[in-house]
């Protein structure tokens, strides 16, 4: 994963090792994600997007439901909020205790190929939005790679990174706990919310994201710094 500088020639040279074969959405995807690089934030078309999963670990857990939200103009647009179950294979487990996701849920849950070409239709032409964006994205990728056979780079803002940034430069010690998405909100003020439900995840996450922008003066900036590049 890089940041920064460093984002625009890696996801330019891992464009270029996308497969001429990949699936066309792959290659609209990425070509709009792109073409999104120097947008103002203000400006951005972003999908706050969260997961619910069995586990943490991308290449042994498998993804229960995805939630998303998209942001537009700075606005979260609950028009557009959505949310699916997606089929696994074997069963939820112990995990249930954490999201409330049963196998009798998941009975007419779409199968993982159907899952990833629905996200993939709501990302194209946005970027991802997440708090701790790095194990979401981790999963997408991975039932990417299980559906299309393909490494595909992602770009993503990870809330969880503002925060840090923002709390060590203003020199305040970081607790344990003190990142996640409930500790994160509560610092501006922003009401609380049931944790581990992926829609209502993805709107805490996109509800944060405005709130950091505002703290930060930062709306009229390129998204450029505040990129992280999955790969």
């Amino acid at each position: 994963m890089v940041s920064g500088a460093l984002v625009r020639p890696r996801l330019w040279w891992k464009s270029r090792g996308l497969s001429s074969a990949a699936a066309p959405a792959l290659k609209r995807l990425l070509d709009s994600q792109r073409a999104l690089l120097a947008t103002h934030l203000c400006d951005l078309p972003i999908l706050a997007l969260d997961l619910e999963t069995t586990g943490l670990n991308p290449l042994q857990d498998q993804i229960l439901s995805i939630g998303v939200v998209p942001i537009d103009k700075g606005l979260v647009n609950l028009a557009g909020a959505a949310s699916i179950l997606v089929e696994i294979d074997g069963s939820v487990g112990q995990s249930a205790a954490i999201h409330g996701i049963t196998d009798r849920e998941l009975a007419g849950a779409l199968p993982l190929d159907n899952a990833m070409a629905w996200l993939l239709e709501k990302l194209e032409g946005r970027i991802a939005l997440a708090h701790h964006a790095p194990l979401d994205l981790g999963f997408i990728r991975e039932g990417i790679r299980r559906v299309y056979g393909a490494e595909l780079p992602l770009l993503a803002i990870d809330t969880l990174q503002l925060e840090r940034s923002r709390l060590l430069r203003g020199q305040e010690v970081i607790k344990e706990g003190s990142l996640r998405l409930g500790a994160s909100r509560g610092r501006y003020g922003l009401p609380v919310y049931h944790a581990h439900n992926a829609l209502t995840d993805a709107l805490a996450c996109a509800e944060l994201f405005l709130a950091q922008l505002a703290c930060m003066g930062a709306a009229t900036q390129s998204a450029d710094p505040y990129l992280l590049l999955c790969d």
